[in-house]
């Protein structure tokens, strides 16, 4: 049977006044890896429609000749600027295997705080889905609670955007929290490796990446827990 993800972007634009939008590479390396594995992927945002993709993404993409990331870019438009309404998911993590949230600083602002999105995680967790996130992703595992009145990321092990990354490209004083911190004071055993290289950490079905360069390989663990 084909495995069904529903991968989960932000709504908070980039502009000249705030950080934010999702991150190119960590959108298009897993939708690549789970497309060659023969999944099927929903897209959904809070307000559904376009999900503000993060501008500076794409030249970081150029920089890094990620002709991979660019070429999403070119052919796969209708995948983010028609995400579904996030609250139409509700109640329905049983027609899926796995949930996913790239990164980019967008949920840091918006998903972390969602109401819907925190309830959804709760409801997949708790389902025995897989729940996994990349960089900035995990932030909206910060304020997620479980039916047992436990947070999510207590005792979890995990990763994701470093203090260390964050103070690199000057947005520490930007960001509402730093993510290595707010999830360490949940309880989550947080670990890292030098800045922007690859990291993975595997609990269990819950699934994390530190940084773009750990998209895809965040996606290729997702695919070995559902093989």
């Amino acid at each position: 049977m084909t495995k069904k993800i529903l991968v989960v972007l932000t709504s908070h634009p980039h502009t000249d006044d705030s950080l934010g939008g999702w991150f190119l590479p960590e959108l298009a390396h897993p939708y690549n890896v789970f497309k060659k594995a023969g999944y099927s992927l929903t897209f959904a945002s809070p307000k559904g429609g376009e999900a503000p993709l993060d501008w500076f993404s794409i030249d970081f993409s150029k920089q890094q000749k990620d002709s991979e990331s660019l070429e999403f870019l070119e052919k796969n438009e209708q995948v983010w600027k028609t995400t579904k309404v996030l609250s139409e998911f509700s109640g329905k993590s049983g027609e899926y295997d796995a949930i996913f949230y790239p990164g980019g600083h967008g949920p840091v602002f918006d998903l972390a705080i969602d109401e819907t999105s925190k309830k959804l995680i709760t409801e997949f967790w708790e389902a025995g889905k897989v729940v996994s996130a990349v960089c900035h992703g995990p932030a909206v595992f910060r304020n997620v609670v479980l039916s047992n009145g436990q947070d999510l990321v207590s005792e979890k092990k995990l990763t994701g955007y470093t203090n260390s990354e964050e103070a690199a490209i000057g947005a520490t004083e930007k960001v509402p929290f730093l993510l290595e911190d707010a999830l360490a004071a949940k309880g989550a055993v947080f670990s890292k490796v030098a800045d922007y290289q690859p990291n993975v950490v595997v609990d269990g079905k819950f699934i994390t990446g530190q940084n773009p360069a750990s998209a895809g390989p965040v996606a290729e663990a997702i695919v070995k827990a559902l093989s």
